[in-house]
């Protein structure tokens, strides 16, 4: 569990955060740093005690113990809920969930949504759209589904997928408004190309997952535009030394992020390493979080399927295919260089890629002088003593 719950949100003034080791993706560890804030920016940053007075003056060491860490606000770009709530169920079941992970660290996130009918899936991006409109914190919404290969289709509920055809994708992106900001898509599907193509075209990112594709058929998925490996390994082929797989293509691709789901079950250690090794920069750690994150084992729905959480383990009740995760991004963290990844590679993949995966890299996703005030103070063991939010959580 955090340290604490303190999460600040909204603040008008002035804070410096000093002797922390700000751990900032691209710009790499400095020891003994100190970053201002001013009116929800990042305003300065720098190492030592040459900062200026501030409204508000925080001692990263008193608060988080020796070798306390300072990282940006933590992005999950694809997750389903927390607290006991799924995403699917309304704006306060939103709510719900991301007051429990913005207390893991997530400052921001995009609201996944399982597969649905095309009328309850219409609504649910009109309503997250609304959302976008007063909470500063949702960044959008994910359809993972309906267009999926029922072959691999884990949670999602087979009666209700169905091929991309262009009418359905239009009519989901026209319901978001523009706040659509990822689409998964098996490619091989009738219509998939071209549906990549869309989803493309609408201002989005199109993912391939859930997916019978091979090499070829991923790579002609890239080539039409599709930027993100919906949580590579899990619901699609693997990899085989004589047919590689969209996992190595995905790799082999500098366009393509590969999301990673680094909770020790669906993916083993080994293989969370060997994703940072083989698309270095490119991979964005989420959390795929259904309902039990942060709650207890026992009995959930996603969407229209049963799901049984023993152990932490979500599996569906009907195939035992496993059923999101009930992972938080801190977790995520620790999970990730525990099997090895180099704690910068790992925040990283916690803040600036997720930020670039979805075009928000301009203002999220960093500490630098300009962006969103989003931060997250850990202790040396990766538990979250304090949150800051940049603008307000909740407007």
């Amino acid at each position: 569990m955090p340290l604490t719950q303190a999460i600040t949100t909204d603040f008008r003034g002035s804070r410096v955060i000093h002797s922390a080791r700000i751990v900032d993706g691209d710009a790499g560890i400095v020891e003994d740093g100190w970053v201002r804030f001013e009116h929800g920016r990042v305003a300065a940053r720098g190492t030592g005690d040459d900062w200026a007075p501030a409204d508000e003056v925080i001692d990263a060491t008193a608060v988080a113990g020796p070798d306390a860490l300072l990282t940006p606000g933590f992005i999950d770009i694809h997750g389903h809920g927390g607290a006991g709530v799924a995403y699917d169920d309304g704006i306060e079941a939103i709510r719900r969930g991301r007051d429990m992970h913005r207390s893991h660290g997530t400052t921001r996130a995009v609201i996944s949504l399982v597969t649905a009918t095309v009328d309850e899936l219409a609504e649910q991006v009109a309503s997250i759209a609304d959302l976008v409109e007063t909470d500063a914190d949702i960044l959008g919404s994910h359809l993972e589904g309906p267009f999926l290969d029922p072959g691999h289709q884990g949670a999602h509920e087979p009666s209700l997928l169905r091929h991309p055809q262009s009418a359905d994708v239009s009519r989901l992106l026209d319901a978001g408004r523009g706040t659509v900001r990822q689409v998964t898509i098996a490619p091989e599907l009738p219509g998939g190309l071209d549906a990549v193509r869309l989803v493309v075209a609408a201002g989005a990112a199109a993912a391939v997952g859930h997916t019978d594709a091979d090499a070829d058929i991923a790579r002609r998925a890239f080539d039409a535009g599709a930027t993100i490996l919906t949580h590579a390994f899990n619901a699609m082929n693997g990899i085989h030394h004589r047919a590689p797989g969209p996992v190595l293509t995905a790799a082999a691709d500098p366009r393509v992020v590969l999301e990673g789901i680094a909770d020790n079950f669906h993916l083993s250690p080994a293989v969370i390493k060997l994703l940072f090794d083989i698309a270095p920069g490119r991979v964005a750690l989420i959390t795929d979080a259904m309902a039990a994150a942060g709650s207890a084992d026992g009995h959930y729905d996603l969407g229209a399927v049963k799901v049984t959480v023993k152990d932490g383990m979500a599996r569906t009740d009907g195939t035992g295919s496993i059923a999101g995760s009930t992972l938080t991004q801190d977790v995520a963290l620790r999970r990730a260089v525990e099997a090895g990844v180099p704690l910068g590679d790992a925040v990283q993949a916690l803040t600036a890629t997720p930020a670039r995966a979805i075009g928000r890299a301009d203002s999220l996703g960093a500490l630098r002088p300009g962006m969103v005030a989003d931060a997250v103070l850990l202790s040396a063991g990766f538990e979250v003593a304090r949150v800051w939010v940049g603008d307000a959580a909740r407007r």
